[in-house]
């Protein structure tokens, strides 16, 4: 029987009605609070007598609030915003829910006229196990767009013992990294390929050859070079894999090639895997623009490479010391999902911006087992997790070599690039240099005096000083 257009609407209607009525949930849910009656949850997170546990995240913020808010409101809208909280009451709250999720604003600190340092501990619980993303999007999310703050810097976090064993951390760590590399008694050493973009894939692997028979350990991809035209990735990795190979063979060293893979996840995965097809130890990856989604899908494909992490774009985040998220939490974050190797600065030595004390903690937290706390910055112990080495790049050239010793220690890798390649005499010479500036060191000798029997360190020093 052919139905009306009434007909069809009203069995539409009773079907959608029909299912409705079958619905009941699978286990009826806990009674939750009335609207106005104990359903706030914007309130109540102020907790000086709290101390965080080992089942803790723990975060510090800066924070200017806007106009004369109180402070204290203004931490327990940052606690709820970015955990169980929202702007009113609501009637869906869970009570044994909240209380067991509830956040702790613990201390509020007053630094200057306007700022103010919160410590909030978050239950571990709130948590995606394994997924910085899910943590991000939490502790460094919403809160950003709070109309109740004027300022808002993310300073420093600490991760709970549940959340640190469901990280990787580095696969193969400092120890690992150098036995790769076969450098275990100074500073490694290496360059950037420049200029950053423009070389075909040949003319990228003789400089490349240059600086590995000039001495330096190892040489990387800039971080704009992926896979452009005039040098696409396929032909590069020909190339340069050819030209690592007959510098081992002419140097009787080990020495690595850390091309840079940052892509899309699946295309840069791939990539990876030519990588260790053609040999290859390292790889490099540009963290915040690939993402930690593709850091963590390329530290879970465990390819048995170290991965080399480059912080490209990190100053929009971390440069004003008002706002944003500060290096030393992107670096901490790195170490947990696993990069082996990081940029951190140059501690004030080269032409990138850091303070020595700054860049120091952040090497700490990522080279050391465990960090001690004071006023502004947390505790952490890392249990087993493997180390991340620092990098040193950016404005080097031989001459800063004792200087950065000095601040960073030996345990780094220093990379030079046009203080490589700006030797007057080109890039073999100024390899030589810089392998000569850091023997000059590690046999205590002043640059000056080893530069009398060294003429590319002599060269280098005439050229940009000592």
């Amino acid at each position: 029987m052919r139905r009306t257009g009434l007909g069809v609407a009203l069995s539409v209607l009773l079907l959608s009605s029909a299912s409705h009525a079958r619905y009941t949930p699978a286990k009826a849910p806990r009674p939750v609070a009335r609207a106005g009656a104990g359903a706030n949850i914007t309130r109540g997170y102020l907790d000086p007598g709290y101390r965080p546990t080992g089942k803790d995240m723990v975060v510090v913020y800066r924070v200017e609030a806007r106009g004369r808010m109180p402070i204290g409101k203004v931490a327990e809208h940052l606690a709820a915003e970015s955990s169980i909280g929202t702007w009113t009451d609501i009637a869906t709250v869970n009570p044994a829910s909240a209380a067991r999720l509830r956040p702790h604003v613990y201390s509020i600190a007053r630094r200057g006229k306007r700022a103010h340092y919160v410590k909030i501990a978050y239950p571990e619980e709130l948590f995606e196990r394994g997924s910085i993303p899910q943590i991000l999007s939490s502790v460094a999310g919403n809160i950003f767009g709070m109309k109740e703050v004027k300022r808002l810097r993310l300073v420093d976090l600490s991760f709970s013992n549940g959340m640190l064993k469901s990280l990787p951390g580095p696969a193969f760590g400092i120890d690992g990294v150098r036995s790769k590399a076969g450098v275990t008694d100074r500073p490694m050493v290496g360059t950037i390929v420049k200029p950053k973009v423009g070389l075909s894939a040949a003319e990228h692997a003789k400089v490349a050859y240059d600086a590995w028979v000039g001495g330096l350990d190892l040489v990387k991809d800039d971080e704009n070079l992926t896979s452009q035209p005039f040098n696409t990735f396929q032909a590069r990795m020909r190339e340069t894999f050819k030209a690592v190979r007959t510098a081992e063979q002419i140097t009787g060293q080990k020495k690595t090639y850390v091309p840079n893979v940052t892509a899309e996840t699946g295309e840069m995965i791939k990539r990876a895997k030519l990588v260790k097809k053609l040999g290859g130890t390292t790889v490099m990856v540009d963290i915040l623009t690939a993402g930690w989604s593709g850091i963590e899908s390329l530290r879970q494909a465990n390819l048995g490479l170290v991965i080399h992490g480059h912080r490209a774009g990190h100053a929009a985040l971390t440069r004003d010391p008002t706002h944003g998220i500060s290096m030393l939490a992107l670096a901490k974050l790195s170490r947990a999902a696993g990069i082996d190797q990081l940029h951190v600065g140059t501690a004030g030595v080269g032409k990138m911006n850091g303070a020595a004390d700054e860049v120091q903690r952040i090497q700490q937290a990522i080279s050391s087992r465990t960090q001690k706390g004071n006023a502004i910055y947390l505790k952490q112990d890392w249990g087993t997790m493997k180390p991340t080495l620092a990098i040193a790049s950016g404005g080097l050239h031989p001459g800063q070599v004792d200087r950065l010793i000095d601040r960073m220690g030996t345990n780094i890798v220093a990379q030079f690039g046009g203080g490589c390649h700006g030797h007057p005499c080109g890039t073999v010479a100024g390899a030589k240099a810089i392998r000569q500036a850091v023997d000059a060191r590690m046999s205590g000798v002043p640059l000056k005096d080893y530069a009398r029997d060294h003429l590319e360190l002599n060269q280098a020093l005439q050229k940009w000083g000592n």
